[in-house]
């Protein structure tokens, strides 16, 4: 069953990218700050790398702004996901989150099955906010779509 606003944010181990690679767990990742995660299919994937993580590099300083914490999720693994941050010049402070194993994806229930495109297990296109873990707002993509889970369209579901 898919995470729903009013849930809390599962604790699992995760490996985080702010530069270096840091292992985490995302209970105390989300505890304490309003966050958006917005969650994507792969690392270096055309509409990933040339559409959605960018959205959210360009309006970073506007969630900065908001106190808002930003965080990407991908099933791919930590260096992969540095790497990917290095090319997309990922601002310090914009968290990449490296779920490997598709553990937090599991957990959140927002996996997709990608086995007819090559690629396995992976996390579906989506973005939420969180307040002190708890999920308020979750936007999930219809296939093949980005439009509810883009950073303008986060920022202004989110208001302020």
């Amino acid at each position: 069953m898919s995470l729903q606003p009013g849930d809390t944010l599962p604790d699992i181990s995760i490996k985080i990218i702010d530069g270096e690679i840091q292992p985490a767990q995302t209970g105390a990742l989300f505890a304490g700050r309003k966050a958006v995660l917005f969650g994507v299919p792969g690392a270096f994937t055309p509409t990933c790398s040339n559409r959605h993580l960018p959205g959210y590099v360009k309006y970073f300083s506007e969630f900065q702004a908001r106190g808002i914490s930003v965080m990407c999720l991908s099933v791919n693994d930590a260096y992969v996901m540095q790497a990917w941050a290095a090319s997309q010049h990922v601002p310090p402070g914009l968290l990449l989150l490296a779920d490997g194993n598709a553990s937090f994806t599991l957990a959140l229930g927002l996996e997709l099955d990608g086995t007819a495109f090559g690629m396995g297990l992976r996390t579906r296109r989506f973005a939420l906010y969180a307040e002190d873990g708890v999920v308020r707002l979750l936007q999930v993509e219809a296939p093949g779509e980005l439009r509810v889970s883009s950073a303008e369209a986060m920022l202004a579901a989110i208001g302020q």
